[in-house]
């Protein structure tokens, strides 16, 4: 196990206070220390004649303050770190996310606009820091038509069996290690087929439904097999399903107690960090705590 913090970006807000107390329990489980971070924005700059904002010291932090009181009286993490900062947290998240294990926000914040179902913090995070992010979404979202959920903890897991990322499946299955839950793998495969043929060509034959469905779960019991010889206690369950990933991934966090998606690599055409359009859907809709987690480094 890690000994690196889990970080819980906090900044009074209600939503920031459910991240906390999530990164709380993730940071007991793992024996880790859970580092509270406040990052703090004042303007760096006044109009001629305007008084100077100057922050307080992060001891006098009324933001840390408050986390102080909640955490006192409930047994957590062995070490509680706290941390104040002045920046703009969409840069400084990041940053300190690369000496973190995973790394916990709100889905909004202070500074979100009431419609927005996902904050620029926690986008950002999401798809620039170097460790899993965890975002925290309001109690008030909901799923429609998402069917019966089975009893007991479950954790659930994306999983692209066009190019499946081990990073990805490894923070899921050691998170449903931790949690004694069961995993709930799910794999969209493409259907209705689509064909397209050059006028005067003959169409190709028809693709069988049943045919695809048993390639795609050939594929998803190979990439499972090492991450399940790691891991003997953790029941993981096959989910095979047609169509639209997202859809399927959001129907299932009514119930869980963690959707885990992968993030996408950097590409030769497009360099900078992408979420991917499942993974963005994901976030912005699912109805549980989502972890994001950053691809597996290139071998060498």
């Amino acid at each position: 196990m890690s000994t690196l913090p889990v970080i819980a970006a906090v900044d009074g807000s209600e939503g920031s206070l459910r991240a906390l107390d999530w990164a709380a329990e993730a940071a007991r489980a793992r024996t880790a220390t859970l580092r509270v971070v406040h990052v703090r924005q004042y303007v760096a700059w006044a109009q001629p004649g305007a008084p100077v904002v100057v922050p307080p010291p992060p001891e006098e932090d009324p933001v840390l303050a408050e986390v102080r009181a909640r955490l006192a009286d409930r047994s957590g993490p062995p070490v509680t770190e706290y941390v104040g900062i002045d920046g703009a947290p969409g840069a400084a998240l990041p940053e300190l996310a690369a000496d973190a294990q995973l790394l916990v926000l709100g889905s909004r914040g202070r500074g979100g606009f009431t419609a927005l179902l996902l904050g620029s913090n926690g986008m950002t995070a999401a798809r620039d820091a170097e460790c899993p992010v965890v975002i925290v979404p309001r109690p008030d979202r909901t799923v429609e038509d998402a069917g019966p959920v089975e009893p007991g903890p479950r954790v659930v897991v994306g999983l692209n069996a066009d190019g499946p990322d081990d990073a990805t499946l490894d923070f899921a299955f050691t998170e449903a290690a931790l949690r004694g839950a069961r995993l709930q793998v799910i794999a969209a495969y493409p259907w209705p087929a689509q064909s397209w043929t050059a006028p005067g060509e003959f169409l190709p034959e028809a693709v069988d439904q049943a045919a695809v469905e048993a390639e795609t779960r050939a594929l998803v019991d190979g990439f499972l097999a090492p991450h399940r010889e790691r891991h003997p206690d953790v029941e993981a369950d096959q989910t095979l399903l047609p169509g639209d990933a997202a859809g399927h991934l959001v129907a299932a966090s009514r119930g869980a107690e963690l959707v885990v998606v992968g993030r996408h690599r950097r590409r030769l055409l497009a360099p900078t960090r992408l979420l991917g359009s499942v993974t963005h859907a994901v976030l912005l809709h699912a109805v549980c705590p989502i972890a994001v987690v950053p691809p597996q480094p290139p071998q060498e």
